[in-house]
């Protein structure tokens, strides 16, 4: 999906063109794989940004959690088909602001 693209765009906004709700859907989405760091303020993974585009709340995917983290991955695809949320191909390039991967954002392994 996207080939050329680093990143999934999900889009706030339905296959039938109507916004989703509740209009913080971006935040929480993107605060299941949060954490809390030294600073004790929340951070944001690096694989998932809450973004507004064009007055659309988005939430920008790398696809680097495909490898990282599939499960989350799968999560995420699953949660734009099931609510039936628009997808689009995000930049091509890193963002100025990308990161390397933290080990604190480390998925869980099962035991």
């Amino acid at each position: 999906m996207f080939d050329e693209s680093k990143e999934i765009i999900i889009q706030g906004t339905t296959e039938a063109g109507k916004p989703f709700r509740p209009s913080d859907w971006a935040k929480r989405l993107c605060g299941m794989m949060s954490v809390f760091g030294a600073e004790k303020k929340v951070s944001y993974s690096p694989f998932l940004k809450p973004i507004t585009s064009d007055g659309v709340r988005c939430v920008v995917v790398d696809k680097g959690l495909e490898t990282s983290d599939p499960v989350a991955f799968g999560f995420l695809m699953n949660f734009a088909n099931d609510n039936e949320l628009k997808l689009r191909p995000g930049r091509k390039q890193n963002r100025p602001s990308d990161i390397t991967a933290d080990p604190a954002y480390a998925p869980i392994q099962a035991q």
